[in-house]
């Protein structure tokens, strides 16, 4: 059994479907995230889940039991917020100990647990400093030791990480992996961040409109991504309109407008003669002055339109064909200082057939 799970939840704010029948199972132990733009449900369903709103239809699951009339005080969850929402007056122990004190917890067992918690998120020598003598990422430390003192079955975070500055929100990823593995309590983390979701996720949720457009595992959801939105949501894609003008049972030959045929793979089923796109990921195209073609791969010739130097890559926008424009990435990394197509060069693309996803959807 699951530890949560989710049965078509509907929630609306007026004509406004916030939450569109979204189901869900969310396994014990898991950092589960849900990810999508501002608007999507993201938000509003981790709230339904915390108990501070309720579904106009739909049950939440926890254990089994049915969570929709308890009250979120007497949910065994606790929700990080991205303010932090830790109190200024009190100490970091005591901001910790608080919801052991509300609970009428003995002394001797509040000061045990707070210890413990705060060896956790190691600021086990802070804890006589208040949250204003701290820095962003360890109050957020402070935060998560007291959501974790209560020892809740889930984790609720909601862009715990959104206001720090991206170094900072880099070394709090790795310790909420960690600190996720070491207490081993389920995570359902709320965020708009695409690399993030990837980062930290063992799966992910990908939310539209209300609804989930794709629920897999991060490489699953980058690599072959179930529809148009996702392909252009996760990270940085080529999404090139295209026809299907032969399916055989691996390849398939799609024909696009100002480029001329390319052989792609078959995801499945007879598409001759479908319309959609062809998802391909930059880092997945080679570009050079001269390629030498392989078995199985696609190339074109074309000039550099643009290109953007981000010091460990270097993105190019290729025009192939008549107005066709393809963004390929080349990683600096070569010995010695590699060399930087200037807009205007000459330069040769290719791709494996099934370096790219046709979607038609």
């Amino acid at each position: 059994m699951a530890l949560l799970e989710l049965r078509n939840i509907v929630r609306s704010f007026g004509d406004f479907a916030a939450v569109d029948g979204v189901s869900m199972m969310i396994e014990s132990g898991e950092f589960f995230t849900l990810l999508g733009p501002s608007g999507c449900g993201k938000t509003t369903l981790l709230r339904m889940i915390a108990g501070f709103d309720a579904p106009q239809s739909g049950e939440i699951l926890l254990d089994g039991k049915d969570l929709v009339a308890t009250p979120p005080e007497k949910r065994p969850i606790h929700t990080v917020f991205q303010s932090y929402a830790l109190f200024p007056h009190m100490t970091v122990a005591q901001n910790i100990a608080f919801p052991l004190r509300m609970r009428k917890i003995g002394k001797a067992e509040i000061n045990e647990r707070v210890k413990e918690a705060l060896d956790d998120v190691r600021l086990s020598d802070r804890g006589g400093r208040f949250p204003g003598e701290l820095s962003g990422g360890q109050r957020q430390r402070v935060a998560l030791a007291r959501a974790l003192v209560s020892r809740p079955r889930l984790l609720l975070l909601d862009e715990p990480l959104a206001a720090l500055d991206m170094k900072l929100r880099e070394q709090m990823q790795l310790e909420l992996i960690n600190l996720q593995k070491e207490v081993g309590i389920t995570f359902i983390y709320v965020t708009h961040d695409q690399t993030e979701a990837l980062a930290l996720s063992h799966r992910i949720a990908v939310m539209n409109g209300g609804k989930v457009e794709q629920l897999d595992e991060p490489s699953k959801i980058y690599d072959c991504p179930r529809n148009r939105f996702v392909a252009d949501f996760i990270g940085t894609c080529n999404l090139i309109e295209a026809k299907v003008t032969v399916a055989g049972e691996e390849k398939m030959v799609l024909e696009i407008d100002g480029l001329g045929e390319v052989t792609a793979r078959n995801p499945g089923g007879e598409l001759t003669g479908s319309k959609g796109v062809l998802a391909l990921r930059p880092e997945k195209i080679k570009i050079g002055q001269q390629i030498a073609l392989e078995s199985g791969e696609n190339r074109f010739r074309g000039k550099v339109h643009d290109f953007l130097y981000m010091g460990d890559v270097t993105v190019y926008i290729v025009e192939v064909g008549e107005g066709v424009h393809i963004e390929a990435l080349l990683p600096n990394s070569a010995a010695g200082r590699p060399r930087i197509f200037a807009a205007g060069d000459p330069v040769e693309i290719s791709w494996r057939y099934d370096a790219g996803v046709f979607l038609n959807d």
